[in-house]
């Protein structure tokens, strides 16, 4: 991948205004096809090419003056060639036919020296999505450019500090406010003659404030993302959100040892599917790597619990029609009435444990994870008496064992009701046990992900804070 940072001008709303994509998508798939014929030529009996362009504007302001203005414009060409089983890989972002050359050549030259794996090769033929009469895969609403130009997005981040700074006196510095927006365009194309095509747009803004004084000083903040510019929060909204999390958070104190139920609010909830992702992805487990091995077909949350992958919804954050090996996505079940229905596999590690690849290469698409509760509030009534986690800090899971130890902050919860904030804890528990203890899952689902998850209540965990 090739990154080129440049003035933000005029040339980056021009671009937003003349819609190239489908041309580019074109060029890069036409560029895709002599790549291939190239490797072929080369001796290579597999060959796969993965283009993809980005244009790109982002912003950063703190406390009324502007820190960054950034517009970026990325290339990104990656051969892969296969000699029987033996694989090479190369890439280059230089579009220039001596680098094109150069960069097959260098992947044919490591397949030549690689040792045969019975694993590699591209994914089956018959497993290929299959476009229309046109040549066009399904599409899901994710093209929308936003006509963004640097004044007009400092003057948004502006206003999202400035809304955030000044909704409550307690707010006293600022981490910062940023507004970004991109759209991509990439082909995937394979020997087998499968030339995939997509595209997509994402846009965000968020902002970080800082409340209280001296040792007393809390951070929180908020952001929103979305495909389109419509589907944004105000910046005027997003910034007094983050007021009110940093001041939230004032005053906080610790809680006595022991065991509590647990509520993880919905941003933080969604963290537990991906550790279950973690554990069932075909890697982990060919490398017997995973707390979960050989868990298909295993109950591992209650009987109410499903997970349902949705690769083909309309405005979905991360939608597609195929994979990243071009296997035909499809909507299918992870978790069915608790019980684990299968793994997250590629065409590699699904040789690699003799099954068979569930279109997953490159990761998860869209997930809905069922709800049997009202939202936060109804939950925190429900608890009576507990934590609510808002914010995870470290890296302490164990994928192997699934043992669980993260530190923590948020608010104690005292006759259903917020008493007041926490940090300094750690929450710790074990995986397994604590996919069986979910009691329940809210409807408050945060679209800030393609891990569609409201907030999650586990029965009972250890709390870890004052002795």
């Amino acid at each position: 991948m090739n990154a080129v940072t440049t003035p933000a001008s005029a040339s980056h709303v021009a671009a937003a205004h003349s819609d190239d994509s489908r041309e580019r998508l074109d060029a890069l798939a036409g560029l895709s096809q002599r790549l291939l014929d190239r490797a072929r030529t080369s001796g290579a009996t597999q060959a796969e090419v993965n283009c993809s362009e980005e244009r790109g504007l982002s912003v950063n302001v703190r406390m009324g003056a502007v820190e960054t203005v950034e517009s970026t414009r990325d290339r990104g060409i990656a051969v892969t060639v296969y000699f029987g089983q033996r694989k090479g890989s190369a890439s280059t972002a230089d579009l220039r036919e001596e680098s094109l050359e150069s960069t097959v050549a260098q992947a044919c030259a490591i397949a030549r020296y690689t040792e045969h794996d019975e694993a590699a090769g591209l994914a089956d033929a018959n497993l290929m999505a299959q476009a229309d009469a046109e040549g066009a895969f399904l599409e899901f609403d994710s093209w929308h450019p936003w006509a963004l130009d640097a004044d007009r997005a400092v003057d948004l981040a502006l206003a999202c500090e400035t809304a955030g700074r000044e909704s409550d006196a307690r707010v006293s510095n600022s981490d910062g406010a940023s507004v970004g927006s991109s759209a991509s365009v990439s082909v995937y194309a394979n020997s087998h003659g499968f030339i995939g095509r997509e595209r997509g747009t994402q846009h965000s803004i968020g902002c970080a404030l800082i409340a209280g004084k001296g040792e007393d000083m809390q951070r929180d903040g908020w952001y929103s993302i979305g495909l389109a510019e419509g589907d944004l929060e105000s910046p005027a909204a997003i910034g007094r959100h983050a007021a009110q999390r940093a001041v939230s958070r004032l005053a906080p104190r610790q809680v006595a040892t022991g065991e509590y139920p647990v509520l993880f609010a919905a941003d933080i909830a969604r963290s537990l599917v991906g550790h279950l992702l973690g554990a069932v992805s075909g890697g982990a487990l060919y490398r017997r790597a995973s707390f979960l091995l050989d868990s298909a077909g295993t109950q591992l949350f209650p009987d109410w619990f499903s997970i349902e992958e949705k690769p083909l919804q309309q405005r979905g954050l991360r939608s597609a029609a195929f994979d990243a090996e071009g296997v035909a996505t499809r909507d299918s079940a992870l978790v069915a009435d608790g019980v684990l229905q299968r793994y997250v596999l590629g065409s590699y590690s699904a040789r690699k444990l003799g099954l068979q690849t569930t279109a997953n290469a490159g990761g998860v698409h869209n997930l809905e994870v069922t709800a049997n509760s009202d939202g936060l509030d109804a939950l925190v009534r429900g608890m009576g008496r507990g934590l609510l986690v808002t914010e995870l800090m470290g890296q302490g899971v164990n994928a192997v064992t699934g043992d669980y130890s993260r530190g923590a902050g948020g608010f104690w919860i005292e006759n259903g009701e917020i008493a007041y904030p926490v940090d300094g804890i750690t929450v710790a528990g074990n995986l397994k046990a604590m996919f069986r203890a979910i009691e329940a899952v809210g409807r408050d689902v945060d679209p800030r992900s393609h891990i569609r998850m409201g907030s999650a209540l586990v029965g009972r965990m250890t709390v870890a804070g004052s002795d």
